[in-house]
């Protein structure tokens, strides 16, 4: 149970940053007028980073759960 209190704040950071991407995304695709090439590389772009950053917070949670909460003592 304690290692679900220090996975929170990452969980909530990844969602709010992902939602963010996909809204960008979004947004570029409800844009009238710019040309295709354009409007497919504001697409694939921010849902590439959205992908990137759910991979980051996989490999955070199994940090945390492997007892790691601390990168930095490692160093």
């Amino acid at each position: 149970m304690n290692h679900w209190k220090k996975m929170i704040a990452p969980i909530v950071v990844a969602l709010v940053i992902t939602l963010y991407y996909i809204g960008i995304a979004v947004f570029f695709v409800k844009i009238p007028g710019i040309p295709t090439l354009i409007k497919v590389l504001m697409v694939v772009i921010p849902l590439a980073l959205a992908v990137v950053m759910i991979g980051v917070l996989i490999s955070r949670i199994k940090e945390i759960k492997g007892g790691e909460e601390d990168d930095l003592s490692q160093y």
